[in-house]
């Protein structure tokens, strides 16, 4: 009895496409179930968490009582925020700090002098910088809050009750 008869059969019995069938089955059943690697995790997975403080910059907010919306901001102690047009959860107001609005004004003899700003529309504008804290995952390339990157110069919305306005990254802190 031949091994190989002239259908391609092994003993007369099985095909060899069918035998090759079935070994690349296994091998996909064994490389699944028995060697599964990392392939089912993410690699943000992977990384550590970490309490950080991110300082932004609030310039020329347009409100009507600045010093109403500078309580409302110290008293909540949470805002959601939105990166790169993405929710990105909630973090916590850690400090707000007022920046003083004030002109250089050139004096008689030649010096500048900072001082406060005299116009009235001005009233109704508000410089703040705010502490932002919370936990981010820390990779290679910088902090990521809410699956986005957060790096000195990136746009991140704050949204409230009755708020809604952009603010830029000037520090990134861990702790």
């Amino acid at each position: 009895m031949k091994i190989l008869d002239s259908k391609g059969r092994l003993f007369g019995k099985l095909s060899i496409l069918d035998l090759g069938a079935a070994l690349v089955i296994l091998l996909v059943i064994t490389g699944i179930f028995v060697v599964p690697g990392k392939s089912g995790t993410s690699t943000i997975a992977q990384v550590t968490t970490k309490p950080i403080e991110v300082d932004v910059i609030v310039r020329g907010l347009s409100v009507r009582d600045p010093q109403g919306l500078m309580r409302q901001l110290q008293e909540e102690k949470t805002t959601n925020i939105v990166i790169r047009n993405q929710p990105a959860g909630q973090v916590d107001i850690v400090s707000v700090t007022a920046l003083p609005r004030q002109l250089a004004i050139p004096q008689p003899d030649g010096s500048v002098k900072a001082l406060d700003d005299p116009r009235q529309e001005m009233n109704f504008s508000q410089d703040m910088i705010m502490t932002l804290g919370g936990k981010a995952q820390m990779t290679n390339t910088g902090a990521v809050v809410g699956g986005q990157k957060v790096k000195i110069g990136t746009t991140i919305e704050l949204e409230g009750k009755n708020y809604n306005f952009n603010s830029s990254v000037i520090e990134v802190r861990t702790k």
